[in-house]
């Protein structure tokens, strides 16, 4: 009997084709399942990759309350299109901090997985408030909005700890010094020397240029570190361990 009609045996008998298709799907999941129960972490450590700062946690937020994933990603792929386009291509240990994820699936908008950085502060409040200022063809919804919504803080301590909780390695001095923190990032007449040192290339300005500290400050802050931790010039894969 040759190969195709014992083949055959299995494809006519529901039982048989069942059983040997469980078997193939279990070898298979041993083999992919197993190695991970030996290894420590499955994410390389990558120099600069932070915890997000208290004023970028409550920007990333509003970034996630507001839908912004569902028009842009923040994962760019390994492709020569998509690096000569966006910058080097994405890294797991970027968004190891991310609850959940951001990396996305569709890009009505561009990929903001490098926009740190990429426009200055007052070229995102001209987006932000009125996204066909800048760029015409744009069918961006305005957010106007998130510059008259002032924020406090009051619960950033809270949220801190609630990150720390599902592993992010928040210390109890970040957690404590959260609030001050949170106001001193938009303030650069504040001592924000504390901001620098607790969270490294975290950006303080007035982002808004206004008085009061609100959620556009937040939303600017967050998207104004993306891409902007991880030094690529020198990054090389067996080097970032």
């Amino acid at each position: 009997m040759g190969f195709l009609q014992k083949h055959q045996v299995l494809e006519r008998s529901p039982t048989l084709l069942f059983i040997f298709s469980l078997l193939v799907v279990t070898i298979g999941g041993i083999v992919e399942i197993a190695p991970l129960f030996y290894l420590e972490n499955t994410i390389e450590e990558v120099d600069g990759v932070r915890p997000y700062s208290p004023l970028e946690l409550a920007g990333r937020d509003i970034y996630i309350r507001e839908g912004c994933y569902v028009c842009h990603s923040q994962m760019i792929r390994p492709m020569r299109d998509e690096v000569e386009r966006y910058g080097h291509y994405s890294l797991a240990a970027e968004s190891k901090y991310d609850h959940p994820f951001q990396w996305g699936s569709k890009r009505t908008g561009p990929d903001l997985a490098r926009v740190g950085g990429r426009y200055s502060d007052a070229w995102h409040v001209d987006h932000l408030n009125d996204p066909q200022s800048v760029v015409p063809e744009s069918i961006m919804p305005k957010y106007a909005f998130l510059g008259r919504t002032v924020i406090d803080g009051d619960q950033i301590a809270a949220l801190l700890k609630t990150h720390r909780f599902v592993g992010v390695p928040y210390t109890d001095a970040m957690i404590d010094a959260a609030e001050a923190d949170f106001r001193a990032q938009a303030d650069p007449d504040a001592d924000w020397d504390g901001v620098i040192e607790r969270y490294p290339g975290a950006v303080v300005a007035n982002f808004d240029g206004q008085p009061e500290l609100t959620e556009m400050d937040a939303l600017i802050a967050y998207l104004q570190m993306l891409g902007t931790l991880v030094d690529f010039s020198t990054f090389t894969p067996d080097a970032s361990r």
